[in-house]
């Protein structure tokens, strides 16, 4: 089954053919590109957007859709590490992204809805006071919500009034009509910002890459800076209508939402290309929690997670010159999406933008997790086992869930003949399937 926003069919674009030049060109055809497009339109800069398939068609079109400036617990965790600057920065960029996406739905049918937002523990109420302590420093607005309804205790949450929800395709439809688009154009090399597609070359002032995961391996190191993970969806009904939106401050906890008539449940989360439960996890607890329940559509989604839960937004590289990067969104795409697109879009024009700091790709990567990334990398790189993926020549695994050969190192995805499905891998397997 596919995800519950399909019922929306997009426009569609033609590829590039033969040469353009732009100012800004924009590789990848999301919502943070696509936001950038918009962005840098209303500032009349002239650019245009590639996508090597159609827009939409990877983690945009299978996310559950919540702008929250709540990402987990973790003002108390960014506080102790980088202290109130820097916390302050990334929570006014996420604030003010909140506020330019009520400005854009207000002019777009796209269902927005204006929803509270809970995190959640299970068993940690430390947890949640500590986080409350630390919103109450910084002067974020936070309360404590003592009793939830959901079909399980809590010991509690923290609740952010007046965050977002939205139908994200509904929402697409109605900016990506002007902008200039081209489909099923892959960027297949670069020579300085003249960048070759296959069918034609694009010359460009400025380039932002907006591919999930980026593309240029030789720069920036974002094959040791980010890991991808995997989590699952279930959209159910006949159950009863859930006001707000719920996540457990646990990675590998459960999500609920409302979406129409549609429970949203979410979880399941793994590094891709380790096992997993996938959608049986999510399958029992509806079958428990909800027995009169019908499962009406189910999907799975793919983010790239950075070495400190902020994204990677800004200069792709020190060695690489007007060029730079949107990734590393943690799970929190909707709001990250429209915070790159406002920072980017400052910083294609030269401007100084006054988040851009805590969000710099350039800042230090010594975090534990910069070990665990680099031991997966190696483990399956010196694995002696086919088939290997073609992006660093990782050793694949098959995923029996959804029948797919997945990349432990950096999570690129191919079908069981090959075909590539997630990057950063920009093409098939060619050899060693069996």
């Amino acid at each position: 089954m596919d995800t519950i926003w399909q019922d929306t069919v997009l426009p569609a674009f033609p590829p590039l053919e033969g040469e353009q030049r732009t100012d800004v060109l924009i590789i990848g055809g999301g919502m943070a590109g696509i936001l950038c497009a918009r962005l840098l339109k209303e500032e009349g800069i002239d650019c245009l957007l590639i996508e090597s398939d159609r827009v939409a068609s990877g983690t945009t079109g299978r996310t559950t859709a919540k702008i929250t400036v709540q990402h987990g617990l973790f003002c108390e965790k960014m506080l102790r590490r980088y202290g109130e600057e820097k916390t302050g920065q990334y929570l006014a960029a996420n604030a003010a992204a909140l506020e330019r996406w009520r400005r854009l739905t207000a002019a777009i049918p796209c269902g927005y809805e204006m929803q509270d937002s809970y995190v959640y523990s299970l068993d940690r109420p430390e947890a949640i006071a500590g986080e409350l302590r630390a919103m109450e420093q910084l002067g974020f607005p936070g309360e404590y919500a003592r009793t939830l309804p959901l079909p399980f205790s809590t010991a509690g949450a923290v609740k952010v009034r007046g965050q977002g929800q939205f139908h994200p395709l509904q929402f697409l439809s109605g900016i990506l009509p002007g902008l200039s688009v081209y489909e099923h154009t892959a960027a297949r090399a670069f020579h300085g910002k003249t960048v070759f597609t296959g069918r034609g070359t694009i010359r460009a002032e400025k380039i932002i890459i907006a591919t999930h995961f980026p593309i240029l391996n030789k720069h920036g190191a974002y094959f040791l800076k980010l890991y991808q993970s995997r989590s699952y969806v279930l959209a159910v009904e006949q159950t009863e209508k859930l006001q707000g939106m719920y996540v457990d401050e646990n990675e590998k906890g459960l999500s609920f939402r409302h979406q129409g008539q549609q429970l949203l449940l979410g979880g399941g989360s793994h590094r891709t290309g380790k096992s997993g439960e996938g959608w049986r996890e999510l399958e029992t607890f509806a079958r428990t929690h909800y027995p009169r329940a019908e499962v009406t559509a189910r999907w799975a989604a793919q983010d790239c997670m950075s070495l400190d839960g902020i994204p990677y937004i800004g200069p792709y590289s020190r060695h690489t010159p007007d060029v730079y990067v949107a990734t590393g969104f943690n799970k929190w795409g909707m709001t990250s999406a429209m915070v790159a697109a406002m920072i980017l879009t400052d910083l294609v024009q030269g401007k100084e933008n006054p988040w851009a700091e805590a969000f710099s790709p350039s800042r230090s990567v010594l975090h534990p997790q910069l070990g665990v990334n680099i031991l997966e990398s190696t483990v399956n790189i010196l694995r002696p086992t086919v088939p290997r993926c073609p992006h660093l020549g990782c050793a694949l695994r098959w995923n029996p869930r959804e029948h797919s050969w997945d990349c432990p190192c950096h999570g690129s995805r191919f079908t069981a003949e090959g075909k590539l499905l997630e990057n950063p891998a920009t093409g098939d397997v060619k050899r060693g399937l069996p």
